[in-house]
């Protein structure tokens, strides 16, 4: 039994949807496997849920490379990061602060090791998670620049609806859920 098929196990019954729609993310061929497991493991951390983040990082060292499995984490916790400061920037009255330069170190965003359309999907995922509209601009916009057509942009922030629903499933189950199916 993998990773992903012992965490269903443990979402409760009234989760049975989310549960399901888990699966539906599985059994998903639209996308290569590196962008699909990427897009599992960094909405995974976006939802701070450890254990969905333990069950998607075994799931992608099946599939993914150590490299790739960091470019992950990085599109990740750099948007941790840019998440908040642009979404500030975004909803704040005072219009200084948009003219004001980031001054925030995001190197990794030229470089992250993986092909730069399956980082920036990765990066709206969790922009989308994280609920800031200008970072999801930013990377819809560079995501259709570079060719990425419409549904794998949509199925991306399918991914990450699906995983804080998970991640929000094993939350109210609480410490000891019993067994899901019954």
């Amino acid at each position: 039994m993998s990773s992903i098929e012992q965490l269903s196990d443990t979402i409760p019954d009234f989760a049975k949807d989310v549960r399901l729609n888990l699966t539906s993310l599985v059994a998903d061929e639209t996308l290569s496997s590196q962008r699909k497991y990427g897009l599992l493991l960094a909405s995974a951390i976006a939802t701070r849920n450890a254990a969905l983040i333990a069950a998607m990082e075994s799931a992608a060292s099946t599939v993914m490379t150590s490299v790739a499995i960091a470019a992950a984490k990085a599109a990740a916790s750099l948007m941790a990061m840019n998440n908040v400061y642009y979404r500030f920037a975004h909803l704040v009255s005072n219009p200084e602060y948009k003219a004001m330069p980031p001054r925030l170190r995001m190197n990794v965003i030229g470089n992250p090791g993986v092909d730069k359309s399956d980082f920036e999907l990765w990066s709206l995922a969790v922009s989308a998670i994280n609920g800031c509209g200008a970072c999801i601009d930013a990377h819809e916009r560079t995501l259709r620049d570079a060719g990425v057509n419409s549904d794998a942009i949509q199925t991306a922030v399918r991914f990450a609806a699906i995983m804080q629903s998970v991640a929000i499933a094993i939350e109210a189950a609480g410490p000891n859920p019993s067994q899901a199916s019954g």
